[in-house]
């Protein structure tokens, strides 16, 4: 299993009291160097952390690739078609939200989320959409012509008991399956740190995790490149 790291937290960190530091990009180039596969990155609408600029400046320096998450709106669509990242993955955004609560709801909204892939699949841009684990959402990811779901694995994640957790946890593999079964290539992130993610590397269809909130914490005591370095040894 892969990791992908998400610098979302590190621009968190710099809006709590403005100016440059610390930059997300640096943060990138030190995940990079500790094994991941990628630099996950949320350009919300707001722009509560990462800006514009962040994402210019990590298309130009990032040498894995770059996934660029986003709410399917015009402006943001507007921006990915010019900037051109690796993968662009659709996710639910609503303002009032501290972070992403679930996954999109791609049933009922295929024929838009189709025309939307088509276009970026014209500049070469896969396209991944962050679902919950459900059959009824992977149908409906197949019918839009994505290369990749992302499974939402905050419920595993929250879940406080055994009992609650091993529930979770079969839904994710699950839909893992079902997922693969289409060919679809299968992700998984939100909520998992180094105590929860041995289940989820126990799922053989899940090819890559994205990790941001647990791994900037970890950083703080370890430094950042030390931190990859350690969830890299968890996932693989």
């Amino acid at each position: 299993m892969n990791l992908a790291v998400n610098v979302d937290h590190v621009a968190t960190l710099r809006e709590a009291r403005g100016g440059m530091e610390p930059d997300p990009v640096h943060a990138a180039v030190l995940a990079e160097l500790g094994g991941a596969v990628g630099i996950v990155c949320h350009l919300r609408e707001d722009r509560r952390h990462i800006n514009d600029r962040d994402v210019r400046v990590l298309r130009d320096v990032i040498t894995t690739k770059l996934d660029l998450e986003m709410a399917a709106t015009p402006e943001i669509i507007a921006f990915a078609l010019e900037i051109v990242p690796d993968l662009i993955t659709l996710v639910p955004e609503k303002r009032e939200e501290l972070t992403t609560e679930g996954g999109l709801a791609v049933a009922g909204n295929e024929e838009y989320l189709a025309d939307v892939t088509r276009m970026f699949h014209e500049r070469g841009i896969l396209v991944s959409l962050f679902i919950e684990p459900e059959a009824l959402q992977i149908d409906a990811a197949v019918r839009c012509g994505v290369d990749i779901i992302e499974l939402h694995t905050g419920t595993y994640a929250n879940a406080r008991s055994g009992a609650g957790r091993r529930i979770q946890l079969e839904r994710l593999r699950s839909a893992s399956r079902y997922a693969a079964e289409a060919e679809l290539i299968v992700t998984a992130g939100h909520g998992l740190d180094l105590r929860n993610l041995e289940a989820i590397c126990s799922i053989p269809e899940i090819e890559e995790v994205s990790i941001g909130h647990a791994l900037v914490g970890r950083a703080l005591f370890v430094g950042f490149e030390q931190a990859v370095r350690e969830f890299v040894a968890a996932v693989t």
